[in-house]
């Protein structure tokens, strides 16, 4: 039995995320990813099942990676709007710098694909940002809505900002992004 190569993992991956980006989930087969990564197509059946399973996969392990990185210097200890602010940054950040893990994240999003996502996978990276949602909701901070709502007026706009094709027209610079901050921060407070 051949053991499995994190560097070979990585670069399948890696080649997952280019060819979906590139010409779409169909038209991405076992055989093209294997040929970008510059492995055999059984090396990739070391690592996953089949085809949907590699693309579940990258999924999930970008989530993970958005996880951590919107965590990066949280301090819970400082005052909620200054947290969220961070984390806002933080996401900001990740997809303005990874804007391939983004795509793939996104169409992934809208596929049939995302229906065989375990979020039990990569919740536990998000626990601490629930943590402090819920907090704030506690101390009448911000509206006690649903995760999701708050989720969505918090994290797609800077979703929609940080992606350039969207957001075609704005020169982003501190101002802009202060700016776009403040109008998440306003349709959530109390």
């Amino acid at each position: 039995m051949r053991i499995k190569d994190e560097f070979k993992q990585e670069a399948v991956i890696n080649a997952t995320v280019k060819l979906v980006n590139q010409i779409g989930f169909v038209s991405s087969s076992v055989s093209k990813i294997a040929k970008e990564a510059n492995v055999s197509p059984a090396t990739i059946y070391i690592y996953y099942k089949n085809k949907e399973e590699l693309l579940v996969s990258t999924y999930v392990e970008i989530k993970k990676t958005l996880g951590r990185e919107l965590l990066k210097n949280i301090d819970e200890a400082k005052p909620f709007r200054d947290i969220l602010f961070n984390l806002w940054m933080n996401g900001f950040d990740f997809i303005t710098q990874n804007r391939d893990l983004f795509q793939y994240t996104e169409q992934f999003a809208s596929s049939p694909y995302s229906d065989l996502v375990d979020s039990r996978e990569y919740d536990v990276y998000f626990e601490p940002i629930y943590r402090v949602l819920k907090k704030g909701t506690e101390q009448k901070i911000i509206k006690n809505v649903p995760f999701e709502m708050l989720a969505a007026f918090i994290f797609f706009p800077l979703m929609t900002l940080a992606n350039p094709k969207l957001c075609k027209s704005i020169e982003l610079n501190k101002e802009t992004i202060d700016q776009a901050f403040s109008m998440a921060w306003d349709a959530i407070k109390l």
